[in-house]
């Protein structure tokens, strides 16, 4: 097995500034880490950036563009499952660097894209690549982090991801604002070159303690390993729960991009200013506060957490339908309320949710579990625009009382989990007498119960 780019401390010191912050060991993972920071500014990058960028470099009407870009998101729909029984096979390193090959290729086509169909089969491309590096990013998580640290982990990576996209966007948007087209095409260049690098580091990295780099089911007997399908984990209740939970997540996280523009200056007459304040507002209190929040977590059970932002959820949600009962005077600091406490759910909610998705999978099919979490992502990121501008059109409270209601229906699915884990927690002794596998890095903590 490749050596490690440093052994890690079997604990991390409670007495240095990073650990009282809460971050994570990051010896020996700077790879790891620069390859999370270069995927989430290109994600930035493309959310904000793909439909000005073919409005401008073609001849095609915004609608074209438009309905052939969603055609492309469609088509790569089934992408997740993919990466799924790849990661089965091949473990997740491998998976994340293809997904950062096939981005480069899909940025690369970008250059030359200018007719409906070409811009269908760039997306396809794209988004393929995409999913295959947010598929396997909790796998990859689970490589780097020790039992201790698991928390921490998915807290800094949930806050680099933010500041990524949030940065990203901010620079797709500057470019849109100032450069000519040949300074966008400049820029996709740029994102080209990103990728190559990341597909590059992520292929020399290898996790710090010398955990596994490959598969965890290439380091076991071939004849001892259960089969994995995906079936299988359609057959799985407690991480179908988990799924189900997480659909509320997905729609929520779908507020600031599709719904709170629109509400804020259609409904509310606020300026159009104010939406960019308020994202910004979340962007911020996310980088600052994630870290922090994830050494709260670390010491509560995750099914009460991911329970309690749902809550937080409901609780910003209502206070989002009751703006328009509001004085004009008041909307703001009502606005500014909400997405504050929008912001605490999205803080508490995602590291626990990241977590459980891992702990969840047995070890010899995580990567189809995986895949089937993140459909969960890919299916509600679809369905989110329509859904949530129908509602909108039927009355401006509809869509906040929609999500509040789906949030406290997470409650129930989340809270039934903890019987399971503790079950899981107690056979894993067991399996791993039975098939002599390593269970270091997939140890089920108290708190996770």
């Amino acid at each position: 097995m490749p050596q490690a780019e440093r052994a890690a401390p079997t604990r991390p010191r409670e007495e240095s500034l990073g650990y009282r912050l809460g971050l994570p060991d990051l010896g020996g993972n700077t790879r790891f880490v620069a390859v999370n920071v270069i995927d989430s500014l290109a994600s930035g990058l493309v959310m904000a950036f793909m439909v000005v960028y073919f409005s401008r470099t073609s001849s095609l009407s915004l609608v074209a563009v438009g309905t052939s870009l969603t055609l492309g998101y469609a088509l790569a729909l089934p992408a997740p499952a993919l990466a799924g029984w790849l990661l089965d096979r091949k473990g997740p390193r491998a998976v994340v660097a293809l997904g950062n090959l096939i981005s480069a290729a899909g940025f690369v086509s970008l250059l030359v894209a200018d007719s409906a169909w070409q811009i269908v089969v760039t997306q396809l491309v794209v988004q393929t690549g995409a999913s295959m590096y947010w598929t396997s990013s909790s796998a990859l998580v689970a490589l780097v982090a020790g039992d201790h640290d698991r928390t921490r982990w998915f807290a800094f990576i949930r806050a680099l991801r933010n500041v990524g996209i949030g940065f990203g966007g901010a620079v797709s948007a500057l470019a849109v604002a100032v450069a000519s087209t040949t300074g966008l095409k400049v820029l996709v260049a740029l994102n080209v070159l990103g990728y190559l690098v990341a597909a590059r580091l992520i292929s020399t990295w290898r996790p710090t303690a010398d955990r596994r780099s490959a598969s965890p089911a290439q380091s076991q007997d071939p004849g001892r390993i259960p089969a994995a399908s995906y079936l299988g984990v359609l057959r799985d209740g407690a991480y179908m729960r988990l799924v189900a939970a997480n659909v509320s997540f997905v729609l929520a996280s779908m507020v600031l991009s599709i719904l709170l523009g629109i509400y804020a200056t259609d409904t509310l007459k606020a300026g159009a200013w104010v939406a960019g304040v308020l994202i910004t507002v979340n962007t911020a209190l996310v980088a600052t506060t994630q870290t922090l929040a994830g050494r709260w977590i670390e010491r509560h059970r995750s099914t009460r957490v991911i329970a309690l932002a749902a809550v937080v959820n409901a609780i910003a949600f209502g206070g989002f339908a009751a703006l328009d009962l509001l004085p004009s005077w008041a909307v703001f600091a009502g606005l500014l309320a909400a997405v504050v406490t929008y912001t605490l759910a999205e803080v508490l909610g995602s590291p626990p949710m990241g977590e459980l998705s891992v702990v969840l999978a047995p070890e010899h099919a995580r990567g189809r579990y995986l895949g089937v979490f993140q459909l969960s992502w890919t299916i509600g990121g679809a369905i989110a625009p329509a859904a949530l501008t129908w509602l909108l059109a039927r009355g401006p409270a509809w869509p906040w009382l929609f999500l509040a209601a789906i949030s406290l229906c997470a409650v129930p699915l989340v809270l039934s989990l903890e019987g399971g884990i503790r079950r899981t927690r107690a056979a894993a002794p067991r399996e791993q007498a039975d098939t002599g596998a390593d269970h270091t890095t997939d140890t089920r903590e108290d708190h996770l119960a």
